[in-house]
C-alpha cells in the first residue's frame, strides 16, 4: 500500500517510518503543506497521514483543497493541539479519522488499517474475496482448508490486488504501491511474485493482459 506522510517533525518521521514499512506500506514524505498538497494531487496514494500544524500551508487547508479537487484518498489527521473544535473542523473537511500527539505507534497503525478497511468496505481485519481470505494481522492466506504464511512482498501484492478485484492493474501501478525504491519499480520482480501468488491461488485466478497488466478475478475461470 502506498502511503503519503505529511509531517514536519523529522524526528517523528524517522521513528515512525520503519514501523510503517514493517506494516507493509511504501512511504512517500512531504514536510510542509505545499509539498504535501502537490504530492497528494499528483500521485495515487492508498492513504495519507496529515499533520495539521504544517509550515507554508496548514494541514486543514491541504485537506480542504484535496476534497475540493474530488480526491477521496483516506486521510488520518495528526495534531498536537488538544482542541475539540479542530477535530470537528477536520472531520467536517473530510478527514476519515483523527489522532492526537503524542500517540502510540500501535494505535496509529490500527487506526490506519481501520480507515483503509472502511474505505474498501471491509469490516474486519481480514480481506475476503469469495473463497480467498487474507488476515492482515498475521499475513496469512487462507484458501479452503489451506493456510499459507506470506512473505512481506507477497502480502503487499495480494492485499493490493484483493482491494482492487477484477481491475486491470499495470506492472508499474503494482510496483508503485509495493516498493519505495525506483530501481525496483523498473525491474521484472513483480512477475516473480505474481507467479508465486498463482502457485497459492491457482494459475487461472490471476489473468495476464499483455501490454496492460494483471487482473485478480473474483471467481476463477476455467481454461
Amino acid at each position: 500500500m502506498k502511503l503519503l506522510l505529511v509531517e514536519d517533525d523529522l524526528a517523528l518521521c524517522q521513528g515512525l517510518i520503519p514501523d510503517l514499512r514493517r506494516a507493509g506500506y511504501a512511504i512517500e514524505q512531504a514536510h510542509n503543506g505545499v509539498n504535501g498538497l502537490y504530492w497528494a494531487s499528483e500521485e495515487d496514494f492508498d492513504a495519507i497521514i496529515l499533520d495539521l500544524g504544517l509550515p507554508k500551508k496548514p494541514g486543514l487547508d491541504v485537506l480542504k483543497e484535496l476534497r475540493e479537487q474530488g480526491n477521496s484518498t483516506p486521510v488520518l489527521i495528526l495534531t498536537a493541539r488538544d482542541s475539540w473544535h479542530e477535530r470537528v473542523d477536520g472531520l467536517k473537511a473530510g478527514a476519515d479519522d483523527y489522532l492526537g500527539k503524542p500517540f502510540h505507534t500501535e494505535e496509529l497503525l490500527a487506526r490506519l488499517d481501520a480507515v483503509l478497511r472502511r474505505h474498501h468496505g471491509q469490516a474486519s481485519n481480514v480481506i475476503t474475496l469469495n473463497d480467498i481470505t487474507l488476515n492482515v494481522d498475521t499475513r496469512e492466506l487462507i484458501l479452503g482448508d489451506t493456510k499459507q504464511l506470506l512473505s512481506a512482498i507477497e502480502f503487499r501484492l495480494l492485499r493490493y490486488m484483493l482491494l482492487h478485484p477484477n481491475q486491470v492493474l499495470s506492472k508499474n501501478s503494482l510496483s508503485e504501491h509495493i516498493y519505495e525504491d525506483d530501481h525496483l519499480r523498473d525491474s521484472n520482480v513483480i512477475e516473480v511474485y505474481i507467479n508465486k501468488l498463482r502457485q497459492y491461488l491457482g494459475k487461472p485466478r490471476i489473468k495476464t493482459l499483455r501490454g496492460q497488466g494483471y487482473q485478480l478475478l473474483a471467481v476463477a475461470t476455467k481454461k
